[in-house]
C-alpha cells in the first residue's frame, strides 16, 4: 500500500527545456532538469565518446535520467497505448480472464505475493514473443495476433535501445568488451519483461461495483464511503522501491507521478518529482547492475503518486538476463578501495529472494559480503 512518507517532496515546475550545460571534463555534461535529473541526448551531439561518459555519469551519481531523442518510433508507442488503452477500459470480467497474475497477467491493486498493494491496475508481460501471443489470447480475445503484433515492435525497439544505453555504460566505464551487458539482456533464454500500469483518475468518482473484483481505494486519509471514492483528496500510486532487473526504460503519458528518492544540494535525500514527459524515456539503474559494478553504479529507489485528474498510463521495460545467468562484480570494478560488495549469484537465485521480500526492500543487503568472511557466504544465503 502506499503510505506517506517522511521524506520531504520536492516539486519541479520549470520546462524541460532547460539550457544545456557548457562542456566540461573533455565531453558534453548532461543537461538538468530541475532537481537535477540529468536528461541525455541519445542522438549523440557531441559525439559517442562524450554520450558514453554522460550515462556512464548519470548513472553512477543519479541511477537514473531522461534520454531524449531516444529512436524508439512514436508510431510503434502510440499503437501500445491505444491497445492497452483499449484492454483497461474493458469490463472488469473481460480483464480478468487475463489473469490472476501468476506474476504475469493482469492484475490489480495486489503487488506481488506479500501483502503489497497499490492503487493501479497492470499487466505484466514476458517480452518475448512466444509468450506475448500465448497471452495475447486472453487479451484481445477477438483479435490475439493484433495485441501481440503491437507489443512485440514495441519490445523490439525498447529492447534495442536498452542495448544502446547499456553499449554505452560499457564503454564509460571502460570495460573490456563494452558489450557484456548488453549481452545478458540479448540471450535467447533472457528474462525480460513488459509491464504496463493503468492509474485511473485520482479526482473522478469511483464508483465500486460489487462484481468488480479490482476494486480501486483511495489512499492517506481518504476513505471509501458507500464504494464511492471522494473527488478530493484521492491518490493513486506505487509504493516506494528498487527495480531488481538490469536497466528499466519508462515511458509515460502526460500525467505526472514519477518521483525519485536523490540527494539535493544540501545533500539531504528528497523525493524529487520528475516532470512528465512522453517524448522521452526514463532510464533507471536496476539491482543486478549496480552489482555488476560494485556499487558504482546505483539502484535508484522510486515511486509513483498519481493524483490528477487524468488517467496516467506507463510502459516500463525491464531488461533482464537468463535465470541461469551468474551475477558477479566485473574485474574492473574491484580495487583495493573498492572491494567485492556482494557475493555472486544467479538471477533465479535473487529472483527467489525478492518474491519472498515486501517491495520496499533494500534487496541487495542480503547480498553484501560478510567482512568477516571473504569467501562470500553468508548474508546473501538468507531467504
Amino acid at each position: 500500500m502506499v503510505v506517506p512518507s517522511p521524506t520531504p517532496v520536492r516539486q519541479e515546475t520549470a520546462a524541460l527545456s532547460t539550457p544545456p550545460a557548457p562542456p566540461h571534463g573533455g565531453g558534453a555534461a548532461a543537461e538538468l532538469v530541475p532537481g537535477g535529473i540529468p536528461t541525455v541526448d541519445m542522438s549523440a551531439p557531441h559525439g559517442r565518446a562524450a554520450l558514453s561518459r554522460q550515462v556512464a555519469r548519470a548513472c553512477a551519481e543519479h541511477g537514473f535520467f531522461r534520454a531524449a531523442n531516444h529512436g524508439v518510433p512514436l508510431a510503434a508507442a502510440a499503437r501500445l497505448d491505444a491497445a492497452t488503452e483499449a484492454f483497461f477500459a474493458l469490463a472488469p470480467r473481460d480483464k480478468q480472464r487475463a489473469g490472476p497474475p501468476s506474476p504475469l497477467g493482469y492484475g490489480c491493486r495486489s503487488i506481488g505475493f506479500n501483502g503489497d498493494a497499490g492503487e493501479l491496475e497492470y499487466l505484466l508481460l514476458h517480452a518475448n514473443p512466444a509468450a506475448v501471443a500465448h497471452r495475447a489470447r486472453s487479451i484481445d480475445a477477438d483479435d490475439p495476433s493484433r495485441f501481440s503484433t503491437v507489443v512485440n515492435e514495441y519490445v523490439t525497439a525498447v529492447r534495442q535501445l536498452a542495448c544502446e544505453i547499456l553499449d554505452l555504460l560499457g564503454e564509460g566505464l571502460g570495460l573490456k568488451d563494452p558489450k557484456f551487458f548488453s549481452k545478458l539482456i540479448t540471450e535467447t533464454e533472457n528474462d525480460s519483461l513488459l509491464r504496463i500500469n493503468h492509474y485511473p483518475s485520482a479526482c473522478t468518482i469511483h464508483k465500486l461495483d460489487h462484481d468488480d473484483q479490482c476494486k480501486i481505494k483511495s489512499t492517506g486519509r481518504t476513505k471509501t464511503v458507500n464504494g464511492v471514492i471522494p473527488a478530493s483528496g484521492a491518490r493513486i500510486g506505487f509504493g516506494e522501491h528498487s527495480d531488481p532487473q538490469i536497466l528499466s526504460l519508462l515511458r509515460a503519458n502526460d500525467v505526472n507521478g514519477l518521483q525519485v528518492l536523490l540527494p539535493n544540494g544540501d545533500g539531504k535525500v528528497v523525493w524529487i518529482q520528475v516532470p512528465a514527459d512522453p517524448s522521452a524515456f526514463f532510464v533507471n539503474v536496476g539491482d543486478l547492475l549496480q552489482a555488476l559494478t560494485n556499487g558504482r553504479l546505483i539502484s535508484v529507489r522510486h515511486r509513483v503518486i498519481a493524483s490528477a485528474c487524468k488517467p496516467r498510463l506507463s510502459t516500463i521495460y525491464f531488461a533482464a538476463p537468463p535465470l541461469h545467468a551468474r551475477i558477479s562484480a566485473l574485474p574492473e570494478m574491484i580495487t583495493a578501495r573498492s572491494p567485492r560488495q556482494y557475493r555472486p549469484f544467479t538471477w533465479a537465485e535473487y529472483k527467489k529472494t525478492m518474491y519472498s521480500l515486501r517491495l520496499s526492500h533494500s534487496r541487495l543487503d542480503l547480498f553484501q559480503v560478510d567482512d568477516s568472511d571473504d569467501s562470500n557466504v553468508g548474508k546473501g544465503d538468507q531467504e
